[in-house]
């Protein structure tokens, strides 16, 4: 099955750069190139791809608005976003998550690294690049935003085995540690993550996160404070 891409970015060249690594892939192809978020929803609605690749700063409509309105529109809940910028560490990853982005990556990303990460957004995988910290996850998605994601009252249609990998998975272990941590397989871990985010209406994994902390499962873990040198007077 070939992945189906559409690029979103105001930079041509960048766009023209991206699109022969990606059509260079005999499992994936660049159906349509966009250069603001407008555009990006109008295509997205168009063409409906697998993923979309979506830069956050770009004229008039910005990336996050155009993520939100494809994440929110019933019609494409097949589509994943992608975010692809140079804000790495900034609070609008955290509100590209919010909006339903499955994960981003710096643009100084490699090649390899780029392709890995649409396939693996596109099979419904969160993707958080290695900047993307605990820290970062907790410091910006512990506040809630009314009305966007489910109260913890919600969380009772879980079982309690899928709450305690709903919430390992929050804290940014794989499948393979959650499963080595339960002594289960990966399998059952995945088939725990899948049936989470049909009870909560999770689009992926990365929005299964977004909910986890919002709803209160997983709590913000405060900084360690520094140790004071040894012979500190008072």
């Amino acid at each position: 099955m070939t992945i189906r891409v559409l690029l979103a970015d105001d930079q041509a060249l960048l766009r023209a750069t991206f699109r022969m690594l990606i059509d260079s892939c005999a499992d994936m192809k660049v159906i349509a190139e966009a250069a603001d978020g407008k555009e990006a929803v109008e295509l997205t609605r168009a063409h409906h791809p697998d993923v979309v690749v979506m830069d956050i700063r770009m004229p008039g409509t910005d990336g996050l608005t155009a993520t939100a309105a494809i994440c929110g529109d019933a019609d494409l809940s097949a589509t994943r976003v992608l975010i692809l910028t140079t804000f790495e560490i900034d609070e609008n990853v955290a509100r590209a998550l919010r909006a339903g982005a499955s994960g981003f990556l710096g643009k100084d990303v490699g090649a390899d690294e780029l392709l890995t990460a649409i396939r693996v957004v596109a099979s419904g995988d969160a993707l958080l690049s290695p900047l993307a910290t605990r820290a970062l996850i907790a410091r910006f998605l512990t506040a809630p935003e009314p009305g966007t994601h489910p109260a913890p009252e919600r969380l009772t249609a879980l079982t309690a085995r899928e709450r305690e990998v709903m919430a390992l998975a929050a804290e940014g272990q794989s499948n393979h540690e959650i499963a080595e941590k339960l002594v289960v397989s990966p399998l059952t871990v995945r088939t725990h993550i899948h049936r989470a985010m049909a009870k909560l209406d999770a689009r992926d994994r990365a929005q299964l996160v977004v909910i986890a902390y919002q709803s209160g499962l997983v709590q913000a873990v405060p900084p360690t404070p520094p140790t004071p040198p040894t012979g500190a007077g008072g």
